[in-house]
């Protein structure tokens, strides 16, 4: 087996167990890593309709409705008239969704410094280095695959979904 995909197998397994230690650290906050990705997006980008959180979440349309069910059921976010379109209807983060997402976003970063504690200062501006052009490259990868799925020179970049 090629070192490249030793390396993308270790990413991975990585990415995994990050994801689900930080998950479970959140969850005893009462937010879970899913969740907090769409009060963090309305937090920092204001209120929004579905279909722009599902667009820039990279999540299907349905899957953003059930998750803005969920969450304004438990009054993180609520659901207004959008004043431009009648049949829409825009989605805000609540105060106890502010209230959450910060509760939650303590336990996420301890586990993270925790993480990468073992790291010297000049290893994480290596790997920070490293992640950027990988990044780079797979942005440059997809932009040829939208290009030539849609045979157009101007195809828009999708968002990548975020670590979670």
């Amino acid at each position: 087996m090629s070192s490249t995909i030793e390396i993308s197998q270790g990413m991975f397994k990585l990415y995994h167990q990050v994801s689900r230690l930080v998950n479970e650290c959140m969850m005893d906050e009462g937010v879970s890593l899913a969740r907090s990705k769409f009060l963090l997006l309305l937090e920092c980008q204001g209120p929004q309709r579905s279909t722009d959180i599902a667009c820039a979440l990279g999540f299907a349309p349905r899957t953003v409705t059930e998750a803005i069910d969920g969450l304004e059921r438990d009054k993180l976010v609520k659901r207004e008239p959008d004043p431009k379109d009648r049949r829409a209807k825009i989605v805000s983060i609540t105060d106890m969704g502010r209230t959450v997402i910060s509760a939650a976003q303590q336990p996420q970063h301890k586990t993270i410094e925790a993480i990468f504690a073992v790291l010297t200062e000049d290893q994480k501006q290596h790997l920070k280095e490293i992640v950027r052009c990988l990044s780079e490259k797979t942005e440059e990868l997809q932009r040829e695959r939208d290009k030539a799925e849609s045979g157009s020179d101007t195809a828009p970049v999708r968002p990548l979904r975020a670590i979670g």
